[in-house]
Order: structure tokens, then sequence, then C-alpha cells
């Protein structure tokens, strides 16, 4: 949050710097990321580098079972085939989004689609084991 928290103060500040020099013809949103200092560029790289330090540390304290997306689902899978009635009656299928939302959020922080080397989401692991538990699943249900 720290960088977004920068972006909107400096577009705050850029706003009033325009008002207060009485420039009319700006139009909102089409500023251009080319308007940022040296300074600037500096700081949110800083601020950039803060979060995804502090974001590799999230699951260090985390069993290897419980903070890989590949891990826990095969566990899923394992109790899905094992007892399928179980499995139905918790609702598995509605609470696994919910799981796995702080795993691929943090996977996701340093991902920029407008980048232009950046990865696309079907090559990333945890899509990739997501597609593969989904597979999975529609065969043992066509069984």
């Amino acid at each position: 949050d720290n960088s977004s928290e920068f972006i909107t103060k400096y577009r705050t500040c850029r706003r009033q710097m325009r008002e207060c020099s009485g420039e009319a013809d700006h139009h909102e949103g089409m500023s251009s990321d080319d308007e940022l200092t040296p300074t600037e560029v500096t700081e949110f790289q800083k601020s950039k580098d803060n979060v995804l330090e502090d974001s590799r540390k999230v699951f260090e304290d985390v069993h290897a079972d419980f903070c890989d997306i590949r891990k826990i689902l095969l566990k899923f899978q394992e109790w899905k085939e094992k007892f399928p009635d179980s499995y139905c009656d918790a609702y598995i299928s509605f609470c696994l989004p919910k799981l796995l939302n702080p795993l691929i959020r943090v996977q996701l922080i340093n991902w920029n689609p407008l980048e232009q080397n950046f990865t696309e989401l079907e090559e990333m692991p945890w899509f990739r084991a997501i597609k593969e538990f989904s597979d999975a699943k529609n065969v043992s249900e066509s069984k």
C-alpha cells in the first residue's frame, strides 16, 4: 500500500500545482509517467522494493505444505477421493477461493501486465495448479 499511497500523494501534489499555475487544458487521467522526476522515480522504486521485500516474509514461518498452492490442492483432491460425502458437505468448492486468495495475491504483488515482458496469468505456477486441480475434479466427476 506504500506505493499506492505515494502515487496518490504525488497526483494530489501535481493537481494542486496545476491549479496554482492556472493550467486549464489538463484532462484527468491523461497524465504521463514521463513527468516523474528522477527523485520521485527513485522514491517509488525504493517503496516498491520495500513492499516486495516484506511480501517475501509473509509466509516465512509457515510450513511448506500450507503455503504451496499445489500441495494444498493435492490435499483437497485426496480428501475428495477418499471421503467424497464429507468433501461435498463441507462446500469445499466455495471455500477454496477464499483459502487461496492470500497465497495468490502475494504471488501477484510484482505482476504488472503493462510491462513489456510480463508473465501471462496462464503461465504462473498457481494458475497451472488450479487448472490441474479443476481438470482432475472434472475427470473424477465424470466417472
